[in-house]
């Protein structure tokens, strides 16, 4: 059974860091890509990164890219999302999201990802 489980998710003020985790349990982690996802109230779930299984490699959106760092330790079963500078409309629930196929190919389509943790809040507020 897959499962995956988000955490490190919290307040944090402008200009803040904070890591997020994400432990997979139920699969081996070394052959899926994992996507790291955000949905603000009100709005469509949006694909931040993505960690490719097949190279190694990785991709962000543009609104991210030099503030946010994807990572992965497989023999841990964890992928972390690192976010520094954080802004205001950072703000949202977090998700990662597993695909056995193991590119980042279309990444930020939900439609892509065929497993999901439950979420973490990150707040960027003063």
């Amino acid at each position: 059974q897959v499962q995956l489980v988000e955490s490190g998710g919290g307040l944090v003020q402008p200009g803040g860091s904070l890591r997020l985790s994400c432990v997979a349990s139920g699969f081996t982690l070394d052959y899926y890509a994992i996507g790291w996802f955000r949905q603000a109230p009100g709005k469509e779930r949006e694909g931040v990164s993505c960690s490719s299984s097949s190279d190694g490699s990785t991709y962000y959106v543009d609104s991210v890219k030099g503030r946010f760092t994807i990572s992965r330790d497989n023999a841990k079963s964890t992928v972390y999302l690192q976010m520094d500078s954080l802004k205001p409309e950072d703000t949202a629930v977090y998700y990662c999201a597993a695909d056995l196929l193991g590119l980042c190919k279309d990444y930020v389509l939900p439609a892509k990802w065929g497993s999901w943790g439950q979420g973490t809040q990150v707040t960027v507020s003063s």
